[in-house]
């Protein structure tokens, strides 16, 4: 048994900013994740988890993973158009189109059309980095223990933005938080995350802190969005895209260490 606390504060200036007339309301936060040890993956009845090799990829295993904190929501169209207006970058693919909710016209709607590069590099501007696939799931399942959404057993489209009655991403915090306090952990958008997809990783995985493999041709992405169904919207659900692509379902947040205290010895 482990406990798990959550702490909000804020990262940057809450004065909203406008962009074409449009207000943004939403500011950047994070939320400190302590850490600890959970199972990440499926658990599954031992007699149905026998000889079935599909089930390799969400094996269940034991991780422990440090403190750390995550951006409270997903990062916005908003936050992402400053970061290319200071570095210079390419606006994301869909920018300007309505129908993906992509562009200043939506402040407050999780960027889209971003690559596993873009996203990367937006992190490390921001004095952060992506969250490895372990802390994307401890952090999703909020403490939670064995079950398959951030809220339970079942998905409400109450609790979230996913393909059974969505029309497109929602504003950021449209629905309500998990039980650490982050927002969007299910729909609105897939997530990238660090590390390297690899099918059979679970079976070698370290217990320790899990980066992924050294190597790979795709990168992770976790949590389903709002053109996503129910299942890919599992907590524990896989999925990978090569690094250089760009879509209509998937966005990113950010996680930042945690600096620990020297030790007196």
């Amino acid at each position: 048994m482990f406990f798990v606390l959550a702490l909000v504060i804020p990262f940057s200036a809450a004065n909203p900013q406008k962009h074409n007339g449009h207000a943004s309301i939403k500011k950047s936060e994070l939320v400190l994740i302590r850490g600890g040890e959970f199972i990440m993956g499926l658990q599954r009845p031992k007699e149905e988890s026998k000889d079935k090799k599909s089930y390799i990829d969400d094996h269940a295993h034991k991780v422990d993973v440090d403190s750390f904190y995550m951006d409270k929501y997903e990062v916005t169209n908003a936050q992402y158009y400053q970061f290319c207006k200071a570095t210079g970058r390419k606006l994301p693919e869909f920018w300007g189109m309505n129908e993906f909710h992509c562009g200043l016209d939506f402040p407050d709607h999780p960027v889209v059309g971003v690559s596993y590069a873009d996203a990367k590099a937006y992190a490390e501007w921001k004095g952060m980095r992506l969250p490895t696939e372990a802390e994307w799931e401890y952090a999703a399942r909020g403490g939670l223990i064995g079950k398959n959404f951030p809220d339970g057993d079942d998905l409400d489209p109450k609790l979230a933005n996913f393909a059974l009655q969505s029309k497109g991403t929602a504003i950021v915090g449209s629905y309500p938080a998990n039980k650490f306090g982050l927002h969007d952990m299910a729909g609105n958008v897939a997530e990238w995350v660090s590390d390297y997809y690899d099918r059979d990783y679970y079976l070698k995985s370290p217990y320790k802190n899990p980066k992924g493999p050294e190597i790979g041709k795709h990168r992770v992405i976790r949590g389903g969005g709002w053109h996503s169904g129910k299942f890919c919207n599992r907590v524990y659900y896989r999925n990978s895209l090569g690094a250089g692509w760009r879509d209509f379902n998937v966005g990113f947040r950010c996680v930042k260490e945690v600096e620990k205290k020297p030790s007196n010895r």
